[in-house]
């Protein structure tokens, strides 16, 4: 069960996103970030039936970074305003579908999944996974409950036109213009600090684990 001044420790930091009052809070990131790598711990824990694979796995090795690489951003601010974890079959950081959990205040708190912004090769191979079995994937993802639960797939990054060897007519095409292939359910500030929380994660993983095999089967 995450604590309440995770939460407003992540406020407070959104609103001094300065190195000098980061260091003189510092206390109260590592308590921040103690509780959210223990909760990380429970949802590892908790879905270890789902995925055989987390058995074992550390909280700490799915967790993102706070500090910001600011190089090639406009936005110099050098701490993020979140925490995020990231899990599945592969390890954090390698290329592959998985599960993503962001903690952020104010009522931005979600658990994601998929694949985002494939490189050529892997995007090429789940087109081409799609388009062989588009009748499966529309299953995963035309089923009442993953509709209800995450609507659509993300479709903010999409091609314009068909993409190569596609033509208009294929019944896929809109799933095919996708450069990512995500889902995610938005969880509020007070549903993320009670005591259901892990069950809802377990809940949302269960109904998502579908669609995270059959990315992870085509680029395999």
């Amino acid at each position: 069960m995450l604590q309440k001044s995770t939460l407003e420790f992540l406020s407070q930091l959104n609103d001094n996103n300065n190195k000098v009052w980061f260091d003189d809070n510092r206390k109260k990131y590592e308590a921040a970030k103690q509780d959210f790598e223990a909760f990380i711990a429970e949802v590892l824990l908790a879905n270890t039936t789902l995925i055989p694979e987390l058995e074992g796995r550390k909280a700490k090795d799915c967790i993102f970074r706070i500090f910001k690489d600011v190089r090639f951003s406009k936005d110099k601010a050098p701490y993020k305003n979140n925490f995020g974890a990231a899990f599945g079959k592969a390890e954090k950081k390698t290329m592959g579908a998985g599960f993503y959990i962001h903690l952020q205040p104010g009522n931005h708190n979600f658990i994601g999944g998929g694949i985002w912004m494939p490189e050529a090769e892997t995007l090429k191979a789940i087109r081409q996974e799609i388009d062989y079995n588009f009748k499966e994937f529309q299953k995963i993802v035309s089923k009442p409950s993953f509709k209800k639960m995450f609507g659509d797939l993300d479709a903010s990054e999409k091609l314009k036109k068909c993409p190569k060897d596609y033509t208009e007519d294929n019944p896929a095409i809109e799933y095919l213009k996708l450069k990512s292939f995500t889902v995610g359910t938005a969880i509020s500030d007070k549903d993320m600090l009670s005591k259901e929380v892990i069950a809802k994660v377990v809940a949302v993983v269960k109904e998502k684990k579908p669609l995270i095999d059959f990315l992870n089967r085509a680029i395999a």
